[in-house]
């Protein structure tokens, strides 16, 4: 284990989980990850790597063929397989707040037909909320879900899916007004839609199409999709939780989570490109030594180290508040906001440092500096998770005059 980013107080297991994934990640995703990555090309063998690790079961129950293992240990792996190349934590990523939702919300036969397949990789999750015109205006979702008899009807435009082509099943954030009067709050009038479907594009089930990957400047490999439904009929046992009106929640217990999943690969990316950047310091060489022994240099790299450090711990931080039961969206939102924004100065500093390389696609710097960006974004921007924790913090220390 590198020196930077040590996690005190793990089990004997969490540490032994933790280097098995860092041996795959040095051995089968770092070598291959640039040149799958410049081919755009989804990486089969190390998904299937990663299913025999049991990775894709990682935090599903042990009563239903998952490890049960904590959200800590989770974040922690990805960690270290977005340190190999963040694609592949993405694709991880998505199944895994599918699973939980199902995990936490879910009814008995949902869990019972989805989890022991979810574990071993057989049934690979996707979830969408966004929309085309929708960005982070979530309550502005127009897709809609129509009960129809014993069934849905769901009509609409979903936009950014993870796994949207690779998977094979999609929670689906939809209004569905039945039962929620005219005037009801937006948030309270949204349903989750549990749809199972053909891995591919094109039409994968009646209704259901999946255009094709979105052309990304970054985050190559995992394909990115839109999600167009047109009469999509889907029998009334597949709303989440097997009632309406509760979906906005169970989204955002899943972002909650995701949130910190994108701090921890923030901290991975983060975390590679401080090795490479304090790698190719050692190597390369200016007036005489190498261009570490120049002072200029030794102050990026210790500000690129603290900001790993500094990411880490909040993101450890929020992952241990949610696995003891307590509420985390202040923690979550803190640490996605850091871990994103010290990963992109880290990432950048690195490719400084390579100088005129780092604008090369033969170094690997060039990948993380394409990739880096996503994290701004994804899980919600900077901008959002300012004021989740400006209302936060307003709740904390409300004023008492």
């Amino acid at each position: 284990m590198s020196r930077l980013a040590q996690t005190a107080g793990l089990t004997d297991v969490q540490q032994e989980i933790l280097s098995t994934v860092r041996d795959f990640v040095d051995k089968e995703i770092i070598p291959v990850a640039t040149q799958l990555e410049h081919r755009d090309e989804y990486p089969t063998d190390i998904v299937e790597g990663l299913k025999e690790l049991g990775l894709f079961g990682l935090m599903i129950p042990e009563e239903y063929g998952g490890l049960g293992e904590s959200l800590l240990t989770y974040a922690l792996c990805v960690e270290e397989i977005a340190r190999g190349w963040m694609s592949v934590s993405g694709i991880i990523n998505t199944h895994f707040i599918v699973a939980y939702m199902l995990k936490q919300h879910g009814t008995q036969e949902q869990k019972d037909t989805f989890l022991p397949r979810m574990a071993l990789g057989e049934v690979r999750g996707a979830f969408s909320m966004s929309e085309p015109a929708l960005g982070s205006d979530v309550s502005a979702i127009s897709s809609k879900g129509v009960k129809d008899g014993e069934e849905y009807v769901l009509n609409g435009q979903k936009m950014w899916l993870t796994n949207g082509g690779t998977s094979t099943l999609v929670a689906i954030l939809c209004r569905s007004d039945e039962g929620h009067p005219e005037g009801t709050a937006p948030h309270k009038s949204m349903t989750t839609f549990l749809v199972e479907k053909e891995a591919g594009f094109g039409e994968v089930r009646p209704g259901l199409t999946i255009p094709g990957k979105i052309d990304k400047m970054g985050y190559k490999g995992v394909d990115t999709t839109e999600l167009i439904m047109d009469g999509l009929r889907i029998p009334a046992n597949r709303v989440l939780g097997g009632t309406t009106g509760r979906g906005f929640y169970q989204m955002m217990d899943g972002v909650e989570v995701g949130r910190v999943n994108v701090a921890a690969r923030g901290c991975g990316v983060a975390q590679r490109a401080f090795e490479l950047g304090v790698s190719y310091a050692q190597q390369r060489q200016t007036f005489g030594k190498p261009i570490a022994q120049h002072q200029a240099i030794q102050f990026k790299l210790a500000e690129m180290a603290t900001k790993v450090e500094a990411a880490h711990a909040m993101m450890v931080n929020a992952a241990r508040k949610k696995d003891s039961g307590e509420r985390n969206d202040l923690e979550a939102g803190m640490a996605k906001y850091l871990a994103s924004e010290y990963c992109k100065e880290v990432v950048e500093d690195a490719f400084r440092i390579h100088g005129g390389y780092g604008f090369s696609k033969e170094y690997e710097i060039e990948r993380l500096y394409r990739e880096a960006p996503m994290l701004l974004i994804g899980e919600g921007t900077a901008e959002i998770q300012k004021m989740i924790i400006g209302r936060r913090l307003l709740e904390e220390y409300r004023f008492q005059g």
